[in-house]
């Protein structure tokens, strides 16, 4: 079967037009946001898009690494894949200017371990760009008083987010807040979407690893996520109801690996649980609230 999956890459190359056109794109959108989050007329004077190039440098940078670990993870097992593609979204706030990126996996994967690698590669890929990015956009941002900030949509904070807080700016009292510069807004972002892959649920990043542990108990887990994410949306935020939504309609199966039998190593399964702790690492039950 490993003959079939390098024959399989080899004759499919990737298709570069379309990745290349929507990357372009994704570009426009999202500097035109990262110019227009900081008050920017764009319309009135184009000049003025040069303000969103860091924060479209940063995002792309997190999301971009990310699927190219997939990418690259996936030709090393031989698996066909096709290059990353992004998809560019609204610029006007509250939107970012995308909707992420993806990969479509074109071949079967043939063990667990390939599954954990592949699976693995892009969240703890662009989880440590994401660290990077958010630390030195955190050590330029401004603590300013929380009345400042009255209105304004607030961010809520994951475990990582915080320590990194408390070590670029120290400790925040009660009465101020952290306004975030363009970069680490967009490194938020990038530990908020790393969560979401991460989700334990269908063919997810998190549903790779989960199956690759666990074999078909995979969809226990799933739906209790899936049930997990409704009582959120209840008491936290209530956006989990879309979440769950779309993820139960997309589907929460997870095709089995075609040899099943062979016995995951050690190291794989300290890679598949190391990547579930960068899971309780970036969720945020509340990621967005109103000041």
């Amino acid at each position: 079967m490993a003959g079939a999956n390098e024959y399989t890459y080899e004759r499919e190359r990737p298709k570069v037009v379309l990745p290349l056109a929507l990357f372009l794109a994704t570009v426009l959108t999202t500097v035109a946001s990262g110019a227009m989050q900081q008050g920017a007329d764009i319309l009135s004077d184009p000049h003025e898009l040069v303000k969103g190039i860091p924060f479209s440098v940063s995002l792309l940078l997190i999301l971009g690494i990310h699927e190219l670990g997939h990418y690259v993870t996936s030709r090393r097992h031989g698996v066909a894949t096709t290059l990353p593609i992004f998809i560019p979204g609204p610029p006007f706030p509250p939107m970012i200017g995308t909707f992420g990126a993806v990969i479509r996996i074109k071949s079967p994967i043939t063990t667990r371990a390939a599954l954990v690698d592949i699976g693995a590669s892009g969240p703890l890929a662009g989880f440590v760009v994401a660290l990077f990015v958010t630390f030195w956009g955190l050590e330029h941002s401004t603590v300013v008083p929380r009345g400042m900030a009255e209105g304004s949509l607030g961010l809520g904070s994951s475990l990582s987010f915080k320590l990194l807080s408390y070590l670029a700016v120290g400790p925040v009292p009660d009465t101020h807040d952290i306004l975030l510069n363009p970069v680490a807004f967009a490194g938020w972002i990038g530990m908020f979407v790393t969560a979401m892959n991460l989700l334990p649920i269908g063919q997810l990043d998190g549903g790779h690893l989960v199956y690759a542990l666990l074999g078909p108990r995979h969809r226990v887990v799933s739906i209790g996520m899936i049930a997990i994410l409704a009582i959120l949306g209840f008491w936290a935020w209530p956006g989990w109801f879309v979440w769950a939504a779309l993820i139960s309609i997309i589907g929460m199966r997870h095709p089995p690996v075609e040899d099943q039998h062979i016995p995951m190593d050690p190291r794989r399964r300290l890679i598949a649980i190391a990547t579930i702790a960068v899971f309780v690492l970036t969720f945020i039950p509340s990621p967005f609230y109103i000041v």
